[in-house]
């Protein structure tokens, strides 16, 4: 019978000549625990190599609208469901997203985000058209690739990001379909679904990811990896869950180094050349570990501040990219 550490070898040579992983493949190399997770780790680093180079993307993201959200999503400080310390303020105005575009991009961003809360936009508020604003002056006063992640988009709306000049689109589905109805009841995980499909005809990047550490299984987590490569997003944002107070996850255990490591491996076996980043979360569940996620396959990392916690300083994420003579920008 052949090993564990024989079976990370064997597949892991295949994707290295351009094959790919099955999902009972995956299911076993979930089950690493201990040195296993070390070659596990190892060769997810040399498949970022070598399908994606020695080059870390930076994003940063502005957060527009915050709280008083609609929706119930169990993770979020912004949900009208939890009492939180969150602040709560309504849209921003052009000339302050503006500005705040302009000092991300003097911090080392390459990509700038701009988030609100809320269910989503039809393409008609006011709110939507000072995005839209804000986008167009963006696109004359910076090199930013721009982002936008404004939650569920009819074509209509994602047609209208396109015309201003946004690239890629944040969406995330949080987590398997499996354990949805564990995180949120107010909206559909087909719904957000079609956003992703209307992005990818208006012809901007999907970028769409997940939050692990809510209490899905690694087989759920490996689910949803085969998902996104069916969807074939473009960009993978991995959150781990920093339960926040006053939310329903508030006492939701944390995942140990280990386990949050060996599962960003495996989703680069799953999706051997697509952007894997950090997201949320790394800071609190990693800390003096947090450069292990850029030896088990990661290739971009949000920078600065998220959307209701505070980040690492921007110094301390570059000077770690340089400990590990990673290029960046």
């Amino acid at each position: 019978m052949e090993e564990l550490w024989e079976g990370i070898v064997s597949i892991g040579k295949r994707i290295l000549k351009g094959g790919n992983i099955t999902y009972e493949e995956t299911i076993k190399l979930g089950k690493a625990e201990g040195s296993d997770i070390i070659l596990l780790c190892s060769f997810a680093n040399k498949i970022r190599e070598k399908f994606n180079g020695n080059h870390v993307d930076l994003c940063s993201v502005i957060n527009a609208k915050s709280g008083n959200c609609s929706e119930d999503c169990a993770f979020c400080a912004q949900s009208a469901y939890h009492n939180t310390n969150v602040k709560n303020y309504s849209i921003l105005n052009e000339d302050k997203i503006v500005e705040m575009a302009i000092e991300r991009e003097k911090a080392g961003a390459m990509h700038c985000d701009i988030a609100t809360s809320g269910l989503g936009y039809t393409g008609e508020e006011e709110d939507f058209r000072i995005i839209l604003s804000a986008f167009k002056r963006m696109k004359k006063s910076t090199n930013l690739k721009l982002c936008a992640c404004l939650g569920t988009l009819n074509k209509k709306s994602t047609d209208a990001l396109k015309d201003v000049g946004v690239e890629r689109y944040n969406h995330n589905l949080e987590t398997a379909r499996s354990y949805y109805s564990n995180v949120v009841s107010t909206h559909g995980y087909d719904e957000r679904i079609q956003t992703i499909k209307n992005v990818k005809s208006s012809g901007m990047e999907v970028c769409s990811g997940m939050i692990i550490g809510m209490g899905e299984s690694m087989e759920q987590r490996i689910e949803h990896g085969f998902l996104l490569k069916k969807l074939e997003v473009d960009a993978v944002p991995v959150n781990i869950l920093n339960p926040i107070l006053g939310t329903k996850m508030e006492n939701q255990s944390r995942l140990s180094p280990m386990e949050i490591v060996k599962s960003f491996a495996i989703l680069r076996f799953i999706l051997p050349d697509k952007n894997i980043r950090y997201a949320g979360g790394r800071e609190e569940n990693l800390g003096n570990l947090q450069c292990l996620g850029f030896i088990s396959g990661l290739n971009g990392m949000l920078i600065g501040n998220y959307l209701t916690t505070g980040g690492q300083e921007v110094a301390k994420d570059i000077k770690m990219m340089d400990d590990l003579n990673l290029e960046y920008s």
